[in-house]
């Protein structure tokens, strides 16, 4: 009885990521299969327009695209996310390849893979935490706006025929999966508008046009420079870029499809793994790589595939297409990957964040971040730098924003003594808000005995330290007593060690 009600319900979504359960089940074995498959033929394109990017031959982007997908299969943290050569890679090092080579590059792809596997293991990846949700939005819209904008060179100056078959490609991918999901959409989508130009003798745009695909498995390849200080100067800041995109973008790709999938990821194993699968692709004398977010939706998305075997197969199937059928995959017309590419940027985009209703209830300062994030993206067309302009401007609204929750409140009280001005600090002190605590004292109306409490608030940096002295200073100026109480124990450490040695802060 139990087993039966076992099976009339879905698999947990940890379940479905398992591989041993794909290999149980033949339709999910089979949603892999097809999902692999799909990546593989929207990856032949891509991999050979960014060899161009890189400045490389085609077969170099189509190489790594293989053994990218089949090592991170192994060695990733995030099942279903799918590595490949990549514009971001391809962007950084594309310099160096017009300077100094394809050997250089190599070494530059193997050092770059070894820097990710040392920031791996180092833990790295739990920085991703610092990383705000209107960043991710930021990161995702504008991921999506470079997917579309990568396929507007496809409808540009092409056969009108290109057009239907683009709206039918889309017509198939949106109206499908209402009636069926047996079969991944822009698979039927794929097939059909290829038949369809095969038979009906329609000439338009093929993949073969974008390049010569290879015609042998690849090969062992080691990079001829010199083992020279020299050498490690002039790939090592290539390197450690292409680490540094790499690692972003695959983070906040795992990040986006553990979202999708509800389920975890191993973002230090995923780290690493990146790492593991650029030395491979070098040695074997491939460009690159890191997570594709596009592919990876067409995977996760449009396909619902969900465990290691579809990353291993869109690989494999990769090279079994341009090696063995590479005349056949010639002829797909790119009308075809076109549509699945504006299906995925449409898929990618969080529609929910521009809606009217949503702008009017989020902050504006996370509405800032958020179209930051998208602007730097999409003109440099560099994701961590656009990562990195909305880290930083959320952080300087979040400093904003704290600093104005200190408060202060002034008391007057008298004794034998005379009279005592009591301040009461209520908040977090770090560099924004200590300058707006200097303005709020008032040196010349109070008397000559001055008390600042500080049992409400924490010193947090050198810059309230110095506002404090700064405090104390203007204070003695005036001729007045000051004493400051109630500080907890850091605090109290941090002013014992810092105090009246930093300068007048004012």
């Amino acid at each position: 009885m139990a087993t039966a009600t076992t099976e009339t319900h879905d698999p947990s979504p940890e379940v479905q990521g398992s591989v041993l359960h794909a290999l149980k089940s033949p339709r999910r074995l089979k949603t892999e299969v097809l999902g692999g498959l799909v990546v593989a033929m929207a990856l032949i394109p891509e991999a050979i327009a960014f060899s161009i990017i890189a400045g490389v031959d085609p077969r170099i982007g189509l190489f790594a695209s293989f053994t990218m997908a089949v090592t991170i299969s192994f060695l990733g943290g995030r099942p279903a996310m799918i590595s490949a050569a990549t514009g971001a890679v391809a962007l950084v090092i594309a310099p160096l390849m017009a300077s100094h080579g394809l050997d250089y590059l190599i070494a530059a792809v193997i050092l770059g893979g070894i820097i990710q596997v040392v920031f791996g293991l180092l833990g790295v990846a739990k920085l991703m935490r610092f990383i705000p949700r209107s960043v991710m939005v930021g990161f995702v819209n504008a991921l999506a706006i470079l997917i579309f904008m990568a396929q507007v060179p496809e409808l540009i100056d092409v056969s009108w025929a290109v057009y239907p078959l683009v709206g039918l490609g889309l017509l198939i991918i949106f109206l499908l999966p209402r009636i069926t999901r047996v079969v991944p959409a822009p698979l039927v989508a794929i097939i059909l508008i290829t038949a369809i130009t095969v038979t009906a003798a329609i000439t338009v745009p093929t993949v073969g046009d974008k390049g010569e695909l290879p015609d042998s498995l690849p090969s062992l390849f080691f990079p001829d420079v010199p083992f020279t200080l020299e050498t490690l100067q002039i790939v090592a800041p290539y390197a450690l870029a292409m680490a540094l995109v790499g690692l972003l973008e695959s983070l906040l790709t795992a990040k986006l499809v553990d979202d999708i999938t509800d389920t975890g990821s191993n973002k230090s194993r995923e780290s690493w793994g990146q790492g593991g699968a650029n030395i491979v692709t070098g040695f074997f004398g491939g460009m690159g790589g890191c997570a594709m977010i596009g592919q990876t939706m067409i995977n996760v998305k449009a396909s619902g595939a969900r465990t290691r075997i579809s990353t291993f197969l869109a690989g494999v199937f990769l090279l079994i297409l341009v090696v063995s059928l590479g005349d056949l995959v010639a002829i797909i017309p790119m009308a075809a990957l076109v549509a699945v590419m504006i299906f995925v940027s449409w898929a990618t985009f969080d529609w929910h964040s521009i809606r009217p209703s949503t702008l009017k209830r989020m902050p504006k300062s996370e509405t800032a971040v958020m179209v930051s994030t998208v602007v730097v993206v999409v003109a440099t067309h560099n994701l961590a730098i656009g990562v990195g302009v909305g880290v930083l401007v959320a952080m300087v609204a979040f400093a904003r924003r704290v600093a104005h929750f200190v408060t202060m409140e002034r008391s007057i009280k008298s004794d034998d003594d005379g009279d005592v001005a009591t301040y009461l600090v209520d908040g977090e002190l770090f560099f924004a808000s200590s300058n707006d605590l200097y303005t709020q004292f008032r040196y010349a109306e109070d008397p000559e005995r001055v008390v600042i409490d500080m049992h409400a608030s924490h010193l947090w940096d050198a810059s309230t330290i110095a506002a404090l002295d700064a405090v104390t200073e203007k204070y003695h100026r005036h001729g007045k007593d000051v004493k400051i109480i109630g500080l907890n124990e850091a605090s109290t450490m941090m002013r014992e060690r810092l105090g009246g040695k930093l300068g007048a802060g004012h």
